[in-house]
């Protein structure tokens, strides 16, 4: 069979749309993935937005995926995006788009009516943070359904695949969705700013336990952790989570302000630390896995 890895799409400068990071050998049942961190701004979506070069990255899960970088030395691959996510956000279903944006009328099978569409926020955004808008003018349908079929549907069957290999490999298989959040951000019905949120779609994307655990070590490294308020999940987390089947989803959002300026967008010297933080946050789970969910390594509660 062919690899998926072998047939990922380029951009228009040659570089692809995404990439696995694979360790020498697959030892641990984790696939990590970071979705919302690329930086490749093509020139032609630089010249059909009305922002500037800073502006854009607003949405940018910055630089997560170089800060989970060091979990494939602990045996774990990671898929990451190099497209942006203003420009297309595979967290999202393949066909959520806001028929405002485009120059003629969408495909009947599109969600046009879902909270991520109404909110700007679809698989091909209206918005960036702060609700900027990020077009000069309409899109053409056809330029919005390529970008679906030639880099999102790809994307996910190349995350699909990543997890059935470690499925088939140990029996089980934790998907670790990451992300970033905004440093303003305060947790629901509270005045605390989180610097972690773990979520797990409220119980139904990965086992409990898992998800304690998740947030008993994050906490145990002096971090504020709050647990799917705000963000319980997106798109991913509920759609690979079945916890009943081995299968675990869990998002992780860090709070940007713990290693970014967020007005340069250059990192702070708190960014080390949490490197390496996130290194033994992700050792820590890998041995949870090993030693406490059992000899069958069998999921939901």
């Amino acid at each position: 069979m062919k690899d998926v890895e072998a047939t990922v799409p380029s951009s228009p400068c040659g570089h692809p749309y995404y990439e696995v990071i694979r360790p020498a050998r697959q030892t641990e049942p984790f696939v990590f993935n970071s979705p919302h961190s690329g930086r490749l701004y093509s020139d032609d979506f630089l010249a059909a937005t009305r922002l500037d070069r800073k502006g854009i990255r607003r949405s940018e899960d910055h630089y997560v995926d170089q800060l989970y970088a060091p979990v494939t030395a602990l045996g774990a691959p990671m898929l990451k995006a190099h497209f942006p996510r203003a420009w297309l956000d595979v967290n999202r279903e393949p066909y959520e788009l806001d028929p405002r944006m485009f120059d003629s009328p969408l495909p009947a099978h599109a969600n046009i009516g879902s909270l991520r569409v109404a909110g700007g926020l679809g698989t091909i955004p209206r918005l960036v943070a702060e609700n900027t808008e990020i077009y000069r003018g309409r899109l053409s349908v056809a330029e919005g359904l390529a970008r679906i079929e030639r880099i999102y549907r790809p994307y996910h069957a190349c995350l699909r695949r990543l997890i059935a290999q470690t499925h088939v490999k140990f029996g089980i298989a934790v998907l670790i969705d990451c992300h970033s959040m905004p440093s303003g951000l305060k947790a629901a019905g509270s005045s605390v700013r989180p610097d972690f949120i773990v979520g797990d779609r409220y119980g139904s994307s990965a086992a409990h336990d898992l998800s304690r655990a998740a947030v008993g070590i994050l906490s145990g490294l002096g971090y504020e952790v709050a647990r799917n308020k705000p963000y319980a999940g997106g798109f991913i987390t509920e759609h690979y989570g079945r916890p009943a089947r081995g299968l675990h989803a869990l998002q992780i959002e860090i709070n940007r302000g713990l290693y970014i300026d967020e007005k340069t967008l250059e990192p702070t010297r708190g960014y080390q630390q949490l490197q390496g933080d996130l290194a033994h946050f992700a050792a820590e789970m890998m041995e949870f896995v090993r030693d406490e969910m059992g000899d069958n390594l069998l999921a939901a509660e």
